[in-house]
């Protein structure tokens, strides 16, 4: 079942904290969260799933900052999360997404235990100007039904804008 936004908002301070948490990004299943002004973009033009990318970074200014079609931009959200007791999803607003963007390719599951900021990984139909803090997508909250262990992973208490760590399971 999906938590309701009143039930997001009863849980804040024990098994979900968004910070910083601004109740009228709260939605009646949902909360919006906003676009850091910050961007990742991958330098090769092949990538290696089992080495490290080289990134280059892109700061979006005030005046806003043009993406380009088949380029894969990451970012993050503002709000930093944790979620205890709860599988965290998130997808793209509707309004963004009409406008041929699409928010995560793959990676809108969250787990159980993570806390940390969501990288998104952007991907645009036409050129598009992008700004900083616009709410850009949503996370909505299921319960989870038996004995589960925390996530904690590569991706765990990250701090900013997170490119693929895939090669570190080839290590193992």
């Amino acid at each position: 079942m999906i938590l309701s936004g009143l039930e997001i908002e009863k849980n804040l301070g024990k098994n979900i904290i968004i910070e910083p948490f601004n109740r009228s990004q709260l939605n009646s299943n949902s909360y919006n969260v906003r676009l850091h002004n910050k961007l990742l973009v991958y330098k090769e033009k092949t990538l290696d799933m089992k080495k490290p990318n080289e990134t280059k970074e892109i700061i979006i200014s005030e005046k806003g900052y043009k993406l380009e079609p088949n380029e894969l931009y990451l970012g993050r959200t503002l709000e930093y999360t944790t979620t205890k007791n709860f599988v965290p999803m998130i997808e793209g607003r509707s309004s963004i997404g009409r406008l041929g963007i699409f928010i995560h390719i793959t990676a809108g599951f969250g787990d159980v235990g993570f806390s940390g900021y969501w990288t998104l990984e952007i991907f645009c139909i036409k050129p598009i100007i992008i700004y900083p803090n616009v709410e850009i997508a949503q996370l909505y909250y299921h319960t989870i039904d038996g004995e589960y262990e925390e996530y904690s992973s590569k991706y765990q208490n990250n701090t900013d804008v997170q490119p693929s760590m895939l090669y570190k399971d080839f290590l193992k």
